[in-house]
């Protein structure tokens, strides 16, 4: 497939990507692993593609309280990342080092995949779990919003025309904390029919969030998860009957839960 003629510009700063994506049907391109596959099959067609994949928006900063990343850090670096080798965070590399193949996972932003908000993407998941917010950056100013808010329906955010996802924000769990994830994942795309974060608190809470069941990603009653499904309005498509996945969605958050659960015994 080959997309439709498009004029590129590649952004040397935020203010600079700005005043490009205030052209009418302009695209913001960051690592290009979900922009480019629909402009090939000319599910987008924009007028002008933005690259800001070069600007100053990677990497992870630790503190006490807070973990925050860099729109444009890859999956690749948020799965090799040593900063993430505790099992409070553990479902952010774990999760991290499933998506795609090593190509996508090499070139895959954080920010350009939520930004997608595709409906079987991994990630949702676990920031939702996590209660993360994300900052963002426009011409007019910046805001935070949690990523609860983010997600509106298929492939379509909360986010204002020209408005960039600049970091993830997610606050540190609680010393004895553990999390996780776990997908099944079609075997052709590796999207995930249906995916499951659960974070295990030290006083014995859970909360759990899932994705690719239904238009956005969701948090459930993490004390009854599996029997918030029925409350579900769970899709079904040509990969996946509905039935069949609201049955594959019980059996990633009982894993999930599980696997959180001994993370936590693990971390206390």
């Amino acid at each position: 497939m080959i997309p439709a003629p498009v004029r590129y510009h590649r952004a040397t700063s935020l203010d600079d990507a700005f005043e490009a994506l205030a052209e009418e049907d302009a695209r913001a391109l960051a690592g290009g692993q979900s922009l480019l596959p629909v402009m090939k099959v000319r599910l987008a067609r924009p007028s002008l593609v933005v690259d800001i994949g070069r600007l100053d928006l990677h990497g992870l900063d630790v503190t006490h309280d807070r973990l925050r990343i860099g729109a444009l850090t890859t999956w690749d670096q948020l799965a090799r990342s040593s900063d993430l080798a505790t099992p409070s965070l553990a479902a952010l590399p774990e999760c991290a080092a499933g998506i795609g193949d090593l190509q996508v996972r090499n070139r895959g932003t954080i920010g350009g995949s939520l930004a997608h908000a595709d409906p079987a993407s991994d990630m949702p998941a676990v920031l939702l779990a996590l209660t993360a917010e994300v900052e963002t950056r426009s011409a007019t100013g910046s805001r935070s919003l949690a990523v609860s808010e983010l997600f509106v329906g298929p492939f379509t955010t909360s986010l204002a025309p020209g408005e960039l996802i600049t970091a993830v924000v997610v606050p540190t769990p609680p010393v004895g904390a553990g999390s996780a994830y776990v997908a099944v994942e079609h075997p052709a795309s590796g999207f995930a029919l249906a995916g499951a974060a659960a974070l295990a608190l030290p006083d014995g809470s859970i909360r759990v969030a899932v994705t690719g069941i239904s238009a956005a990603p969701l948090v459930l009653d993490g004390s009854d998860a599996v029997s918030a499904l029925a409350d579900v309005d769970v899709l079904g498509d040509r990969f996946a009957p509905a039935g069949y996945r609201r049955e594959l969605a019980a059996v990633v958050i009982r894993r999930a839960v599980e696997r959180a659960g001994e993370r936590r015994g693990a971390a206390a």
